[in-house]
């Protein structure tokens, strides 16, 4: 526990009143905004990252307690740590590791705590298992649980593996918020960009009923005329 507690004196000692009133302002924690009532100490994702390494070897008792702490870069700091004892443990670590971030996704609740861990361990997890799980965080009304899902098929993508993916996106067409179209287009680029195929087979199938966000993201790194082609159906 002691490590768990030095790790938090060095994080409020690093602390920057003003840089945490314009990251309240960047992650949307206003009142009716995604991220409400989120609460920053103004640390920056580099000077996180060291400490992560430095306390790697934290207890995961103590890294999973650390999650649940209400401030930003509190949760952030332990999702690096989790993701850095993910990629060195062993098989029934990873379970364990992948099991638990199952049961804390109430508080990977905004979009850097999701985009810098789903993929790194769950998604790793599920290369070689059945991926019911992601399909039904798809489903869940729980905005972060369902850009969990879509994060967590980067993985798959990585490694060519674009079927669950592709079903994945089919079904969150009609989602109604910004922050997963924008993550589903994300990640078709991230695909297209492997196998071509693959995202103007979704284009050609899908475009006319796309959330024009989604769109925009899934064709920026086409060429010009093919990406004027699709906006203008």
């Amino acid at each position: 526990m002691h490590k768990l507690e030095n790790l938090k004196k060095e994080l409020t000692l690093l602390a920057n009143p003003g840089k945490a009133n314009a990251m309240q302002r960047f992650f949307k924690t206003g009142k009716g905004e995604y991220g409400y009532g989120d609460k920053f100490i103004g640390l920056t994702v580099p000077q996180q990252r060291e400490l992560s390494i430095k306390y790697k070897d934290i207890e995961n008792n103590d890294v999973f307690t650390l999650m649940k702490n209400p401030i930003h870069e509190f949760r952030l700091t332990a999702l690096l740590i989790i993701v850095l004892k993910y990629k060195k443990t062993d098989k029934v670590g990873k379970e364990k590791i992948a099991n638990l971030y199952l049961k804390h996704t109430s508080y990977i609740n905004n979009w850097d705590l999701v985009d810098t861990s789903a993929h790194h361990i769950l998604g790793d997890y599920l290369l070689d298992k059945p991926r019911d799980i992601i399909f039904k965080l798809a489903d869940s009304d729980n905005l972060w649980e369902r850009r969990i899902a879509v994060l967590t098929t980067y993985a798959f993508i990585r490694n060519n593996d674009f079927e669950d993916a592709i079903k994945l996106y089919t079904l969150l067409l009609k989602d109604k918020h910004d922050l997963i179209h924008k993550a589903v287009g994300w990640m078709l680029r991230e695909a297209g960009k492997r196998h071509i195929e693959v995202l103007t087979g979704f284009l050609e199938e899908h475009c006319i009923k796309m959330p024009r966000t989604m769109l925009r993201y899934a064709i920026e790194k086409l060429p010009e005329k093919t990406r004027k082609k699709y906006m203008a159906r």
